[in-house]
């Protein structure tokens, strides 16, 4: 979000198509598939580590529109981690029901991505966890047993405040 209020999309244009990217703090803009690569090398520099990889996103509401960010990091256990994350604004409605279905879906939809991905390079043992941006405080309490059914239901693990900093922590530090 910028501060005139409106969200950049974090897409490039490119040959009348738009390509995806993320960002990530250290190695600036990266494509899907130089994320995963540099998710796989991470891993292989200490391959006797433990790793969560983890997927979550957060959204800010806006009259404009609804700026989405989706993290993904790699949780070196113990030793640290690495994040990537995509912006994208869209013009969903203002109902908070609503913008967490939709967080649901961006997050279930990238680790869907990924664990094909790690299928296919060897890596299916990596376990993929979804963080979630609801808790059993405040408004979205009765969201909970929906969104976590969803994720669960599709073969991941979910995680919900506070231990959901995925999306309440890191996805949430770039929706403003």
């Amino acid at each position: 979000m910028t501060g005139n209020g409106l969200c950049f999309t974090e897409y490039l244009h490119y040959w009348g198509e738009y390509m995806e990217y993320f960002i990530s703090p250290s190695k600036g803009r990266l494509s899907f598939e130089e994320v995963f690569q540099d998710i796989i090398h991470y891993i292989q520099e200490q391959p006797d580590g433990e790793y969560k990889l983890i997927i979550g996103t957060d959204s800010q509401y806006s009259q404009a529109s609804t700026c989405f960010v989706t993290a993904i990091i790699v949780h070196r256990l113990g030793k640290g981690a690495r994040y990537y994350y995509t912006r994208e604004c869209e013009f969903v409605g203002k109902s908070l029901r609503q913008r967490i279905f939709y967080e649901t879906s961006r997050s279930l939809a990238l680790a869907s991505r990924i664990a094909e991905k790690l299928a296919e390079n060897g890596h299916a043992d990596l376990n993929v966890e979804i963080h979630l941006d609801v808790g059993i405080n405040g408004r979205t309490k009765e969201l909970i047993r929906d969104v976590t059914g969803m994720v669960v239901g599709s073969g991941f693990d979910a995680r919900i405040k506070p231990e959901s900093y995925g999306a309440s922590k890191v996805a949430d530090k770039f929706t403003k």
